[in-house]
């Protein structure tokens, strides 16, 4: 990497048959880009899988650890060794949240087949999802508890991340920092998009969107979160 900085590899995971070949790959992706790093697989004692608590304990482990940076890959999404590298690097630098793509990419499954098959990745099948800010998260503990980290009031699937980008944007008063490159989200068996809880989900982030640019509003969402669950480190505007 041409530096001293100690990184983690946090990868948010709870097994499902689905989805092993998915989680394997991954592992083997960040054992090939980052062969110094430590690399973990994170779950929570939430009944729901909760991704957004996955991503704190991820945090809270690179702290444990002495770690500088922590990378948040989901468990299902490749990145590249350019852009990984720059958003490390740079992480402790500007007090962002960097992602390490400006272009996210379901492979789905034809792209994974081809994957699977051989074919570069940049060469795969592929759906260009616009505006995508999940899949790989680059942070300093430091940063990540700046903006108060990821609600974990969201379960199941969807939308802590558009939640969090409120947050983000806010409450470091600027979009985390993209840098050129490419994800790669692999295909597998979805989760079920539908029923209470996805419900309340974008119920919640409605009101994330709601107190964009209003710090206070988007702290006392924070706080919300913390007395609900208890798990959240102490901050405040």
């Amino acid at each position: 990497m041409g530096t001293d900085l100690r990184v983690l590899v946090a990868i948010p995971w709870r097994p499902q048959p689905s989805r092993m070949l998915a989680h394997d790959w991954t592992v083997a992706r960040y054992r090939d880009l980052l062969p110094d790093a430590e690399i973990v697989d994170v779950d929570t004692g939430h009944e729901l899988f909760c991704l957004a608590g996955c991503r704190n304990r991820g945090v809270r482990l690179a702290e444990e650890s002495g770690a500088d940076v922590v990378v948040l890959g989901d468990a299902d999404t490749l990145p590249e060794r350019e852009p990984l590298l720059a958003a490390i690097v740079s992480a402790p630098v500007n007090g962002k949240v960097n992602l390490p793509y400006d272009s996210y990419r379901s492979l789905r499954g034809r792209g994974t087949r081809e994957y699977r098959s051989g074919k570069p990745l940049r060469e795969c099948d592929h759906l260009e999802v616009a505006g995508a800010c999940s899949g790989v998260y680059v942070t300093t503990p430091a940063t990540w508890w700046a903006h108060g980290g990821q609600d974990e009031l969201f379960l199941g699937w969807g939308a802590e991340d558009a939640a969090w980008w409120v947050a983000h944007t806010t409450l470091l008063g600027a979009e985390p920092v993209r840098h050129e490159g490419a994800v790669f989200a692999l295909g597998h068996e979805s989760a079920v998009k539908e029923g209470p809880q996805y419900t309340a989900n974008f119920a919640r982030c409605h009101r994330f969107h709601q107190a964009q640019g209003d710090r206070e509003a988007v702290w006392a969402l924070i706080e919300e979160a913390r007395a609900a669950d208890d798990v959240l480190p102490v901050g405040g505007p």
